[in-house]
């Protein structure tokens, strides 16, 4: 049995399928994966590019526009620690530094 969808397949294989899983639970766990993974993939980019556009922004000189990206990268932040993409130590020390830079802007 081979699944077109998720290009596994059940028994041995020769050639152009990717993945191979010998029973029912190994489908799942395999299905599972992908979908984790693209979800994992998605929740980390949308953190750097938080992280990414502070810093942008704080380059820029703009305290007004800084200070309002900072509150949305914390929540940004926030939402990574909640999901699992982020520990929250290493949130914390992103917070701290970014607020930091933030706040010693002119």
């Amino acid at each position: 049995m081979y699944s077109v969808r998720t290009g596994i397949s059940r028994w041995t294989h020769k050639g152009k399928e990717p993945d191979m899983a010998n029973h029912f639970s190994a489908l799942k766990r395999a299905r599972q994966t992908t979908k984790r993974t693209a979800t994992n993939r998605a929740n980390a980019s949308r953190l750097r590019t938080a992280l990414r556009g502070l810093r942008e922004t704080i380059e820029k000189g703009d305290k007004q526009a800084a200070e309002q990206t900072y509150r949305q990268t914390v929540s940004a932040l926030d939402k990574a620690i909640q999901k699992g993409t982020l520990h929250g130590n290493t949130a914390a020390r992103y917070k701290s530094r970014l607020g930091a830079r933030v706040n010693a802007m002119k």
